[in-house]
């Protein structure tokens, strides 16, 4: 598996991003989504990596700066055809090396609640995240679970 910076400007890219927003759509209502879109994903302060197996796009991670020693993570994604192959956590532990070589002191993250949202809040949990209140600019929101550790 071969992760690497990404410019966002391949197809599959923007394939597997419309997957994220779609499962995202599915499972919460359109004011509690918040997953970028491939033009907020280029905005400043975010880079964007993504997980290949040769020309296979396994998936994605972002990272968002949100000060000087906070990050957040964003539009982390595994493919459909490649889940349970360890690329979420090739991904996190990517976006991790980044936070401590930024100099982050802690690393959050929003995502969804319920069932379907299980398998993240899992993963997050094994790699140290545990449950917090709404960082940033997020509020309150029970479809929002929120997770932060320190780096």
């Amino acid at each position: 598996m071969r992760i690497i910076e990404d410019d966002l400007s391949g197809a599959e890219v923007g394939q597997l991003l419309r997957e994220h927003l779609a499962g995202m759509a599915e499972h919460s209502p359109a004011e509690s989504i918040h997953a970028l879109d491939l033009p907020a994903l280029r905005a400043p302060g975010i880079t964007f990596w993504t997980a290949w197996d040769g020309p296979l796009l396994l998936g994605c991670g972002a990272l968002k700066e949100l000060d000087v020693k906070h990050g957040e993570i964003k539009s982390m994604r595994t493919s459909k055809n490649h889940l349970g192959k360890g690329v979420a956590s090739a991904i996190l532990r990517r976006l991790m090396d980044e936070s401590i070589k930024r100099g982050y002191q802690r690393l959050s993250l929003e995502t969804g609640s319920g069932p379907a949202f299980e398998p993240a809040h899992s993963l997050y949990r094994k790699f140290g995240f545990d449950y917090c209140g709404p960082f940033g600019d997020y509020h309150e929101d029970p479809f929002s679970r929120f997770m932060s550790r320190e780096i």
